[in-house]
């Protein structure tokens, strides 16, 4: 226990004492996330939080995991490297969605080929339990860029991505330090350590960002854990066995992971690419009700963890019933939330037909698009 303590610490410190000569940096150098009509934010801000997030979690991780008793973390760190420069450069310099995913199966071929982190089993989803290799290798990729891209996604709102990755990591830390995994635990608290700290510059109104360098390192370190967590929770070698553990794993990345797939589903639908952005998530959805940021992240972590505790509580019922349960539910709150969404102010202009105003004037009709620069425009 004093070793995750320590590490959680190690890992808070760090990017506490980081975070501000970032925002420095940025200051200087000018390093801002701009407003757009697609962002929700009004004013510039700085959006490397994820450098000090990162320097933080790998330092704790690399005091306190000993790479001789556990040699697939060279590997992780290895992903975590690629995965940290790709988001950094898409911060400072846009990258195309190809070249990002790119990046992110280079990422997933080192976890799979190199750390074994893959999944060989459906463990009971469908009736199925051993799958061919080659099924199993497609489904480790799909699975890994799923859950890197999630927590990218739900970036979306100030505390929001943090939040959610606190949670995590404390139900998997917890998880793996009850199972005697003591290196996947002190894996989990030193991310839970860094998000902590981020935490206190990213409440709204958010003075920075984590970025894409630090949304994407919090899937990454999700995927390795959910996958770690599915393939030993039910082994028969478990020291503290958890039935339908894929039920359970996406019951804990529930509320990134289904709004991922389902906006997903829906940009291909409408003949889009699913990295085209927009404002469909569950955050803008919330935001749409009148919630203001603090309301939905509070909102999202109540509802991840309501899932978690109805997952835990019924993993008796069995994988695909336990699956149907929480599609079932997570479909009906979108479809309340789409239904009784708040309708958008109209401006309606009425022409009287019943008689003429004659006038020594004549009117000219104007439609004039109100963006901050012509509300600045005509100000002048």
């Amino acid at each position: 226990m004093l070793d995750v303590f320590l590490t959680g610490s190690v890992a808070f410190i760090i990017t506490f004492l980081a975070i501000p000569v970032i925002l420095q940096i940025a200051e200087l150098k000018k390093l801002y996330d701009l407003p757009d009509d697609r962002k929700i934010h009004a004013r510039p801000v700085a959006s490397l939080g994820g450098v000090g997030i990162f320097a933080g979690f790998l330092l704790a991780s690399l005091l306190s995991i000993s790479e001789y008793s556990n040699p697939e973390f060279q590997y992780f760190f290895a992903a975590g490297l690629v995965i940290f420069f790709l988001g950094l450069k898409d911060d400072l310099i846009v990258l195309s969605a190809f070249k990002k995913i790119i990046g992110q199966i280079i990422a997933a071929s080192i976890l799979i080929h190199l750390a074994g982190i893959k999944l060989t089993s459906l463990h009971g989803l469908f009736g199925i339990y051993e799958v061919p290799e080659a099924f199993g290798l497609a489904l480790s990729y799909f699975t890994i860029i799923v859950v890197i891209n999630s927590f990218n996604l739900i970036d979306g709102i100030d505390g929001l991505a943090g939040s959610l990755g606190v949670l995590t990591m404390v139900v998997f830390g917890t998880y793996f330090f009850m199972a005697d995994q003591l290196s996947y635990s002190l894996l989990a608290f030193s991310m839970c350590g860094s998000l902590l700290a981020f935490l206190i510059f990213n409440h709204h109104p958010a003075k920075i960002f984590m970025g894409d360098s630090g949304s994407l390192m919090i899937g990454l370190v999700n995927a390795i854990l959910v996958i770690k967590f599915i393939n030993i929770a039910d082994s028969a070698t478990a020291i503290v066995p958890v039935l339908s553990p894929v039920a359970v794993g996406v019951s804990i990345l529930i509320v990134p992971l289904f709004d991922t797939l389902r906006v997903f589903s829906i940009r291909i639908l409408h003949g889009r690419s699913p990295f085209t952005p927009d404002r469909n998530h569950i955050h803008h959805l919330l935001l749409n009700k009148g919630l203001n940021h603090s309301a939905v992240t509070f909102s999202c972590v109540v509802i991840n963890i309501l899932f978690i505790v109805l997952a835990y509580s019924g993993k008796s019922w069995g994988v695909n019933y336990l699956l149907i349960a929480m599609l079932t539910i997570s479909f009906a709150g979108i479809a309340l939330l789409l239904y009784y969404r708040k309708p958008a102010r109209k401006m309606v202009v009425a022409k009287r037909t019943d008689r003429v105003v004659k006038a020594d004037f004549k009117t000219t009709p104007k439609v004039v698009t109100l963006t901050k620069e012509a509300s600045v425009a005509e100000q002048k």
